[in-house]
């Protein structure tokens, strides 16, 4: 493997899911198995190597240094692959010695850096190098000689709430006056010129998949010090190690520049997309340029999307556009809101009549200085409270998992604008708040309480009346369905501007959630059309949302195909060359 092989390589794959990680893993792959760098028959077998190891462990034991292991390792397990010739298996822990970190209670830490306390590097301290950040501080008299950092160690997380976190090592640039935490080792190895060959294991897979089988705990992974020890590890000839390393090193560099060169690639295009799609909904857009600016969009839309991630900022333009009376025509014929509103307000007082409402208190009119965006001039900005019915919290009762009672749903129910049946729970049907809290057909759910960028999403329920109810953090929006449309009411609490202007003002956080209250929601504004355009509205961005969901499939097929591809190409790099060229006689 060369750089020009790579190159090539990555020419083919350069748009796949993954694909430079994907192939620094097999610039790993091909280190280890031997197959990066050509053997060169004058290197000294690695066996050779084994013996000066061997004997260098042996006068570490007798000098009293390190003490002799209980159990010697063995390689009792099938070997993972062949290996060149000169190249031998042995047991990972035939070449290192395995520190302990640093065991302490509370009363041996300082919050600070003070006299008589060492620096103690923990788990998250391990990255593709070694950090510094945020050690804790623990008395001298803790530490033994031994557990400080020396140049060369691989500090490797033992213990960890993380299975990806186990196992992760980092090398030791220089020697320090920082040890390490418990839950973490130090691998010393007895012959120093193996460090960089060893860092090339440790990154690969074939260390990942030999540990991960080994690294589980009750509640926490562990990563035993037989299991490191017994690790099959391809000791290759010292000079072959040096060239590995190198090679590695040059291909990393590269890929790193690819990488740097892709994230440019695509931070260009995101920007170039965000603007195409910003001047559609932006407030100095005039009418006559719109068509223009919409054609503009629609041309680079296909060239500049190129991930399903980025669909989702088409979906929120479509949304925008909608609800600032741009997705379409305006009907001068249409019955005006105006009506709209005095026949819901009309229902709402029928209804307190009958004794099914509580008069509730006006809500104040809205200002021409409260609207937060120009509207076209046959829209009216309407609170919540003034188009709703009626608003209403769901059930305090306790719910359980139960095959009887009805079903209530929570927040989690709540999924990009639906109402989805997932993991529900359920109470009595006995319940004192039932039958008032059964939910009808085409109610809005709106989420009051959840974290800071959860709360306040909405969701239309779609399906049969008085079968479920909805828990106290979720408020019900009950609409007239006669005169107006509670899909686009639904598609207008969802749009980013209504998030925007309506919700992030009012969200206060507490205890670690967030909240935007009932009385909020009723003076929340939306921009309402007459009726004949809300169904138009609904109906063009149903067209548009189906559009997106065509252009995310088909990015996702062609992801996939990527993903395939690349898979086929690095299965095909590393297909020995006899069996190739036995293929192509077959």
């Amino acid at each position: 493997m060369n750089p020009e092989r790579l190159l090539a390589l990555y020419e083919n794959v350069a748009d796949a899911p993954d694909a430079v990680p994907r192939l620094r893993r097999f610039v790993l792959d091909l280190a280890v198995r031997g197959k990066l760098v050509p053997q060169d028959a004058s290197d000294e077998p690695a066996s050779e190597l084994l013996k000066r190891i061997a004997a260098e462990k042996a006068r570490l034991v007798k000098a009293g240094e390190i003490r002799k292991s209980r159990k010697e390792a063995d390689l009792s397990a099938e070997d993972p692959h062949e290996l060149p010739d000169k190249w031998i298996w042995v047991p990972f822990g035939e070449l290192h010695h395995l520190v302990r970190g640093v065991t302490y209670s509370k009363a041996d830490v300082s919050e600070t850096a003070s006299a008589g306390f060492v620096p103690i590097l923990r788990a998250n301290n391990i990255g593709s190098t070694l950090t510094h950040d945020d050690p804790v501080y623990v008395k001298s008299d803790r530490v033994s000689p031994d557990q400080y950092l020396r140049r060369g160690d691989y500090m490797i997380a033992l213990s960890s709430g993380s299975k990806n976190l186990v196992g992760k090592a980092a090398m030791v640039p220089d020697d320090l006056d920082e040890a390490f935490g418990g839950f973490c080792g130090a691998v010393r190895l007895f012959d120093p010129s193996l460090v960089g060959f060893v860092g090339v294991f440790l990154s690969s897979d074939l260390y990942r998949e030999s540990i991960s089988a080994g690294s589980r705990g009750i509640g926490i992974n562990n990563l035993k010090k037989e299991v490191l020890a017994n690790l099959h590890f391809p000791l290759p000839p010292l000079a072959e190690q040096r060239r590995i390393v190198a090679k590695v090193e040059e291909l990393m560099a590269l890929l790193d520049r690819l990488e740097a060169a892709r994230g440019a690639a695509e931070a260009i295009r995101d920007r170039l997309t965000a603007a195409s799609l910003a001047r559609l909904t932006a407030p100095d857009t005039d009418p006559p340029d719109f068509p223009a600016n919409a054609r503009f969009a629609l041309a680079t839309l296909p060239t500049l999307t190129t991930r399903p991630d980025q669909i989702k900022s088409l979906r929120q333009t479509i949304l925008n556009l909608a609800v600032r009376g741009k997705l379409v025509e305006q009907d001068p014929s249409d019955e005006p809101v105006s009506a709209s509103l005095s026949a819901i307000s009309a229902k709402r007082d029928d209804m307190v009549k009958k004794k099914e409402l509580r008069r509730e208190k006006l809500l104040n009119p809205v200002e021409e200085d409260d609207a937060p965006f120009q509207i076209p001039s046959t829209w009216q900005w309407v609170r919540v409270g003034e188009l709703a019915l009626f608003t209403q919290y769901g059930t305090s009762a306790k719910a359980a998992p139960s095959e009887a009672g009805i079903p209530v749903l929570t927040m989690g129910n709540i999924q990009d604008g639906a109402v989805v049946r997932t993991n529900e729970k359920r109470i009595p049907e006995t319940s004192d708040e039932l039958p008032s809290l059964y939910l009808k057909n085409l109610d809005l759910l709106y989420n009051r309480t959840n974290s800071a960028e959860l709360v306040g999403k909405t969701g239309l329920y779609r399906g049969d009346d008085d079968c479920l109810t909805f828990a106290s953090y979720l408020i019900r929006i009950r609409l007239s369905a006669d005169h107006t449309s509670p899909i686009y009411v639904n598609l207008a609490m969802n749009a980013p501007d209504f998030r925007e202007t309506q919700i992030v003002p009012h969200i206060k956080k507490q205890t670690g959630q967030a909240n935007v209250s009932g009385s909020a929601l009723k003076n929340m504004l939306i921009p309402l059309p007459p009726l004949a355009e809300q169904h138009r509205i609904v109906a063009k961005v149903d067209a548009l949302m189906a559009l997106c969901d065509r252009l995310e499939a088909a990015l996702t097929t062609a992801d996939t195909t990527r993903a395939r591809l690349l898979e086929a190409l690095l299965h095909e790099a590393l297909t020995p060359t006899d069996a190739k060229e036995m293929e192509a006689a077959e």
